[in-house]
C-alpha cells in the first residue's frame, strides 16, 4: 500500500510539473503567467492611440500599462509568443486557431453566415489561452509584428483567460454556436474534435436549441461563463440571452456607427442600455471611436466581454460573450460610463 502511494504522489508531480512547464498561458506586461485579464485599449481621438488600461485579479481594478498595444513586451506579445515561436519552430504538440469576421487582407471578407466574433485559441496537452477580442485584422498572418495598423484608431477590448486542456472540448463546441470564422489554424488530430471542426469550418449547429452557455473553469479555479448564439436564434445577444440568463439590467457597449442600431430596450424585465460615452483615465470619448464590445450588471456583479453589437443585422448572426462574477472588475466598468441612452418610454424599447 505504502509502495501505491509512492507511485501516486510521483504520478501527481509529474501532472503538476507538466502543468507548470506549459507556456501557453495568459501573461501580464512583465511575461509573468496570470490566470485572466482584460485590456482597454485607448482611440487615436485621446492622442494615446496605443496605450491601453490593464486589470488581472491582481491589480484591484484598472491600471494603466506603460507598455504600448503593439510592443513585444506586453501583455499581448507576451501571451502569443508561443505562437509567434510556432511559426518558426513548428513546435510538436501546440496547436492554434485564429478567427475573425474581419480577417487580415490576405483572405476574403467571410460570409455574414458566419458569426461576429474575434479571438485566438492556444493550447497545448497541458494548458491554453482564450482571448477573446474586438480588432479586425488581428492578430496578423503569420507576422512577429501582431498588431494591425489598422487597430490604432478606435478603442478595442481584449479578455485572456487560462484554461486546462480539457476545457477546450467545451470551448469548441461555443464556437460552433458562434460559427466562428477560422482564417488561420494548426490543431493536431489528436486534439479535441469540435476544435479542429470549427477550425476546419465544418461545423455549426443542426437543431434547437439556437444558443448555448455553458461554465468554465479557469487554471486557477475561478468559473467564467461562456454565451453563445447561433444566427438562428434571431434575437439580439444581450437583450434576448444575457440579460435574462442574469437578472440584471445591463449596460452595453457596442460599436457606435452602425447602420441599424437597436435602442436601448425598456420593454423586458431586465431594461438594456447602450453606453453612448465612457471615460478611461480621464480622458472621455463617443462609441463612435469605441469598437468594443462589453457590457455590466447594473449591481456590479457581472461584466461580459463580448463579440457583437447592438444592431439589427446581428441578430441574425452568431457570437458570443465570456462573462466574470467579479464585484471589482464589475465597479470597475461601471466607473466608465459617463452617459447612457435612455429609454424614450419605459414600455417601450425594441
Amino acid at each position: 500500500m505504502e509502495m501505491i502511494r509512492i507511485i501516486r504522489l510521483l504520478l501527481s508531480v509529474g501532472i503538476l510539473c507538466q502543468v507548470c512547464d506549459s507556456e501557453v498561458k495568459c501573461r501580464n506586461d512583465n511575461g509573468v503567467e496570470v490566470d485572466w485579464y482584460i485590456v482597454y485599449k485607448f482611440p487615436k481621438k485621446t492622442g494615446d492611440s496605443l496605450s491601453y488600461l490593464y486589470m488581472d485579479e491582481s491589480t484591484n481594478g484598472w491600471r494603466r500599462s506603460s507598455k504600448t498595444i503593439d510592443s513585444n513586451s506586453g501583455a499581448l506579445a507576451n501571451t502569443l509568443k508561443p505562437l509567434l515561436d510556432f511559426y518558426v519552430t513548428q513546435t510538436e504538440g501546440f496547436g492554434y486557431l485564429l478567427y475573425n469576421d474581419q480577417p487580415p487582407d490576405q483572405f476574403k471578407p467571410p460570409a455574414s453566415s458566419f458569426g461576429h466574433s474575434k479571438g485566438v485559441v492556444m493550447l497545448d496537452r497541458q494548458t491554453g489561452v482564450w482571448l477573446s477580442h474586438s480588432t479586425p485584422k488581428f492578430p496578423a498572418y503569420r507576422e512577429r509584428n501582431f498588431w494591425p495598423n489598422n487597430g490604432n484608431t478606435n478603442a478595442q477590448t481584449f479578455m485572456c483567460v487560462t484554461f486546462s486542456y480539457d476545457q477546450f472540448k467545451e470551448i469548441g463546441l461555443q464556437l460552433k454556436y458562434i460559427h466562428a470564422h477560422s482564417y488561420d489554424h494548426s490543431i493536431p488530430t489528436t486534439f479535441h474534435k469540435d476544435l479542429r471542426c470549427v477550425a476546419q469550418r465544418e461545423c455549426r449547429p443542426r437543431n434547437k436549441p439556437w444558443i448555448r452557455k455553458t461554465l468554465l473553469t479557469s487554471i486557477r479555479g475561478h468559473t467564467f461563463t461562456s454565451f453563445a448564439k447561433y444566427g438562428r436564434f434571431k434575437d439580439d445577444l444581450y437583450s434576448g440571452l444575457i440579460a435574462p440568463d442574469l437578472n440584471q439590467a445591463l449596460y452595453v457597449k457596442s460599436w457606435g456607427s452602425m447602420r441599424g442600431p437597436l435602442p436601448s430596450n425598456c420593454s423586458i424585465p431586465h431594461h438594456v442600455f447602450n453606453v453612448k460615452t465612457v471615460n478611461l483615465a480621464r480622458k472621455t470619448f463617443p462609441d463612435t471611436v469605441d469598437h468594443s464590445k462589453w457590457c455590466v450588471t447594473s449591481d456590479s456583479r457581472w461584466t461580459c466581454i463580448a463579440d457583437m453589437n447592438r444592431e439589427r443585422s446581428q441578430m441574425e448572426r452568431g457570437g458570443g460573450a465570456i462573462c466574470i462574477n467579479d464585484p471589482v472588475v464589475g465597479s470597475a466598468f461601471n466607473a466608465l460610463i459617463t452617459n447612457y441612452e435612455k429609454c424614450s418610454s419605459p414600455r417601450h424599447g425594441l
